[in-house]
C-alpha cells in the first residue's frame, strides 16, 4: 500500500491491485466466454469462437488496459470489459 498526503490533509491510503493470474477464464454478460492469458506487457485473448488475438498494453508500461486496432480489454480485479471487433462492450467476470 502507498500513502498519499496533501498539504494539511490526512493521508489517503491507496491499495495496490493484486496481480492478474497468468491464465483466466471469464464469463460474459451475453453468455459468451473468453480466456485471457496475461504476459505482463500484453495479453492473448481466446474468444468462444476459437479466434485468438494478442493485445499490447495501451499505453505501454501499465497492466490493466490492452488494445490493438478496434479491439480493447480493460481488466480490473475479477472483472474485464471486453470490446472486440466493433461489437458492443461486454462485462465479463472470472
Amino acid at each position: 500500500m502507498a500513502s498519499v498526503q496533501g498539504v494539511g490533509a490526512p493521508p489517503i491510503v491507496v491499495a495496490a491491485s493484486p496481480p492478474q493470474p497468468g491464465v483466466a477464464a471469464y464469463r460474459c454478460a451475453d453468455g459468451s466466454r473468453v480466456t485471457i492469458r496475461n504476459a505482463g506487457t500484453s495479453v492473448r485473448v481466446l474468444g468462444s469462437d476459437g479466434v485468438e488475438e494478442e493485445l499490447a498494453a495501451s499505453p505501454a508500461g501499465q497492466s490493466s488496459r490492452f488494445g490493438a486496432h478496434h479491439d480493447a480489454i480493460v481488466i480490473e480485479g475479477r472483472e474485464a470489459l471486453v470490446m472486440l471487433g466493433g461489437a458492443s462492450p461486454q462485462a465479463c467476470t472470472r
